[in-house]
């Protein structure tokens, strides 16, 4: 066969085999697919591939072959040529299968056949021979089986990488299944506040230890990044306390001026300071019987800090003005996003104020630490925006869930309900797509050029350009993130940042 006619005939196969390993999911549809594409390429007569189970090699798709002849095909690992690939890890040419007597042909396809060669080449997956790919062609003077094995090995290597990155999502996705399904079990039996949405274990451990101090009156100190739900768990403390029935008053510290807080707080007389016309009643005077909430307690000034410590201590405290000790009875629930540790030590917050609120504390994880509770919590925000703009939304798409699970969502739940928020006023049908969601999920890249093969390049060489450019493409859309240009492709975001380094790609370049 002519240099240029095999080159092209190479690319041919191995940009078909791309574009079916981005577009399908299944593994069992991949690989007919890539049989009927090397039937078509390579004038193949038969065509298998096996896959590993146990200490067997069982057919998972075939070319030319009858139902009764794909059973027939099962190979124990070392029997026969097939096995002994699998075995091996080695490819192994038979040039006209008559004249071998080691091949067992066990499928009874090709009868007496002469001129018929075979070749078997190993699916080797990270060290680990995972199945085969073998052909049968006749062969005629322009046959040229080493070349053919050649591109057998690439496919084989291409198939590898997607064949492993379908399992790993497989995989992914019924472990998050499971955990699910686990944890919807224990729930039933367990305590969770109504207005918490989260099963993950990392929740679990929050509502445990809800259920363990609301019925006290200690002070809770309510530890996790901004939008990690701070509120939603003093609401569910005071929710499950003796104190249900009486006010629960929250108060954005971060939210107020210096020089309101005190007053906000406390109240103050009537001529107190320039503006105070009348005597005002503060925030904990309004929460007597009931719960204060303090959100971002880090955020107050040292002489407020002073003030606080005293009521913590005595249930006693002065409007700003005034003489006169007033006593409440109020349970405080504090919480910061802050490092209070980190302001101790710079002296901004006072560290026997830090001993009395953080009498019980109580961490929230971050929503990259809940993975299983994502598609929990978008289902129940797509249910509230719905009700809210009146859509008729169904359902999120797989590629919309597979953006949000990879995301690291530094906002957290109030970014995710942001997102869903937006997905649902933007989307045209009943579905939320991929490109409904915002750009933050979608960042990606500019410039690079692609290799491009030479003639009389090796195959090597060609496979290595022509991932590069699709790799250096997936990055362009994809702004140089790449998580969401490894899903663009049907890979792993480990899987396409070894290629990334093996091809010397520099993402970064990407991103602007």
């Amino acid at each position: 066969m002519p240099q240029q006619k095999k080159i092209g005939r190479e690319m041919a196969v191995i940009n078909q085999i791309s574009h079916v390993i981005v577009r399908e999911r299944n593994v069992s549809a991949l690989l007919h697919e890539v049989l009927d594409i090397l039937y078509t390429e390579m004038g193949l007569e038969h065509g298998t591939i096996t896959l590993v189970r146990g200490d067997a090699l069982e057919i998972e798709a075939s070319h030319g072959l009858s139902d009764e002849e794909i059973k027939r095909g099962h190979y124990k690992i070392g029997e026969g040529i097939t096995g002994k690939v699998a075995k091996s890890g080695k490819p192994k040419v038979i040039p006209d299968v008559s004249q071998e007597p080691s091949f067992l042909n066990k499928t009874k396809t090709r009868g007496k056949a002469k001129n018929l060669a075979f070749i078997c080449v190993p699916v080797i997956c990270r060290d680990q021979v995972i199945g085969t790919l073998s052909i049968d062609r006749h062969v005629t003077s322009e046959t040229n089986l080493v070349q053919d094995q050649e591109l057998l090995e690439t496919v084989s290597n291409i198939l590898a990488d997607a064949v492993a990155a379908i399992r790993d999502e497989v995989e992914e996705r019924t472990k998050l299944l499971e955990e699910n399904k686990r944890l919807k079990l224990e729930l039933e039996e367990k305590f969770q506040p109504a207005s918490i949405i989260g099963r993950c274990s990392g929740m679990q451990a929050v509502y445990a230890m809800i259920s363990q101090v609301a019925e006290s009156s200690a002070t809770v100190l309510i530890r996790g990044e901004s939008g990690t739900g701070k509120e939603l768990v003093a609401r569910a403390i005071h929710q499950a306390s003796p104190r249900r029935g009486k006010s629960f008053i929250a108060v954005n510290c971060a939210a107020l001026p210096e020089t309101l807080i005190e007053s906000e707080l406390f109240g103050h007389e009537k001529g107190s300071f320039t503006g105070a016309s009348f005597q005002r009643k503060g925030r904990f005077e309004a929460a007597h019987g009931g719960t204060l909430f303090l959100d971002e307690i880090g955020d107050i000034a040292l002489p407020v800090q002073v003030k606080l410590l005293r009521f913590l201590q005595e249930k006693t405290f002065e409007r700003v003005g005034g003489h006169e000790s007033i006593t409440v009875d109020v349970r405080v629930l504090a919480a910061t996003s802050r490092d209070l540790e980190e302001e101790m030590a710079k002296n901004r917050f006072r560290e026997d104020l830090y001993y009395r609120l953080n009498v019980f504390p109580i961490h929230l994880p971050r929503l990259a630490e809940r993975k299983s509770d994502i598609i929990l919590l978008a289902d129940h925000f797509l249910d509230k925006f719905n009700k809210l703009y009146k859509k008729g939304i169904r359902r999120i798409s797989t590629p919309a869930i597979n953006m949000m699970m990879m995301y690291h969502w530094p906002g957290n739940v109030r970014e995710l309900e942001n997102c869903i928020e937006r997905a649902v006023l933007t989307s045209g049908d009943e579905v939320i797509h991929g490109y409904s969601l915002p750009p933050s999920l979608q960042t990606a890249q500019a410039t690079g050029t692609a290799l491009l093969p030479r003639e009389g390049a090796s195959l090597d060489l060609m496979v290595a350009s022509y991932e590069r450019e699709l790799i250096v493409d997936a990055l362009k859309i994809n702004r140089g993130n790449v998580a969401a240009a490894a899903r663009s492709l049907g890979s792993t975001p480990r899987i396409l940042h070894y290629k990334i380094e093996k091809l010397k790609i520099d993402s970064t370049n990407y991103k602007h």
